[in-house]
């Protein structure tokens, strides 16, 4: 990682807690030109035009905090559109294997989610293969799932109040069920949704699926969409944030992608990784 400029990056640095900051050392050894503390607790802070970033973003990232370097240009007010994956994303939980859970067989379920999450499976056998196995549940069960068990990930609010504020169109493009997207599309004011709709035939799973699913290529599909409809000129970037392999795809379209807490493969291929923050910490990837 090189900047090759004083003046034209930063290395941003923050944490969900305090922690001790070798704030001077960093400094020196990054040949920053100066230092922003954004926030004291919990810290964020900004290396100003660092020449040598690769000297301290192993220390950093070490001593616990998510660190990124960050062009100095970048503004939230030139964010188009910003995508999220839902489960393990937008929210803390697998809602497949959690639905799963109402009958005893969250174990057999997350074992399939964990292997198309990782890559090793194709992601539209593997949720067929799940939601078969929903066969026969009641949709209170969801309900159940929605209102008991489905919590927002950290400072998902507080990101989705800042990227409002600024003008930024949002779509949740999941793998998931409508049945989850379409209320938290309500409840957090969300541009677009896009997910899978499971089919209920008499108050019950049928264990299919409606229509096609909505796999890695179908999510890459509805964000070019949404980039074709809001990207401009003042507004050219667009970005994404997810966690696993099925995100990668829609990583390939946008401009800045975030690995939020994600498998090995999906980090080694976003722009930036957040392994300890919450979701607030993306508004700060941009002056």
């Amino acid at each position: 990682m090189s900047a090759g400029s004083h003046s034209q990056f930063d290395l941003l640095f923050q944490a969900p807690r305090a922690l001790p900051v070798n704030i001077d050392g960093w400094r020196e050894g990054s040949e920053a030109v100066a230092v922003q503390e954004i926030r004291s607790v919990p810290p964020v802070y900004r290396l100003i035009g660092v020449a040598k970033p690769q000297n301290v973003v192993a220390d950093i990232f070490q001593a616990g905090f998510d660190v990124a370097l960050i062009p100095q240009a970048r503004r939230l007010r030139q964010l188009a559109v910003l995508a999220m994956d839902m489960d393990s994303t937008l929210i803390t939980i697998e809602c497949v294997d959690e639905i799963a859970d109402m009958i005893g067989i969250k174990k057999k379920v997350a074992e399939i989610t964990e292997s198309a999450m990782r890559g090793d499976i194709d992601f539209k056998e593997s949720l067929t293969a799940r939601v078969s196995l929903l066969k026969g549940i009641p949709i209170s069960a969801l309900e159940a799932v929605y209102d008991t068990r489905l919590n927002l990930s950290p400072g998902a609010e507080v990101m989705l109040r800042g990227m409002r504020r600024a003008g930024v169109k949002t779509l949740l493009v999941s793998g998931g069920f409508t049945f989850f997207t379409e209320r938290l599309k309500k409840r957090l004011n969300l541009t677009h949704t896009v997910a899978n709709e499971l089919e209920v035939l008499n108050g019950r799973l049928t264990g299919r699926i409606v229509g096609d699913v909505v796999d890695a290529a179908a999510k890459a599909r509805a964000l070019r969409a949404m980039k074709e409809k809001y990207v401009n000129e003042k507004r050219p970037l667009t970005a994404a944030t997810g966690d696993g392999a099925n995100d990668l795809p829609m990583f390939s379209v946008v401009d800045i992608s975030f690995a939020y807490h994600a498998k090995p493969a999906v980090r080694e291929q976003a722009t930036h990784v957040i392994n300890h923050c919450g979701l607030d910490a993306i508004l700060q990837y941009f002056n």
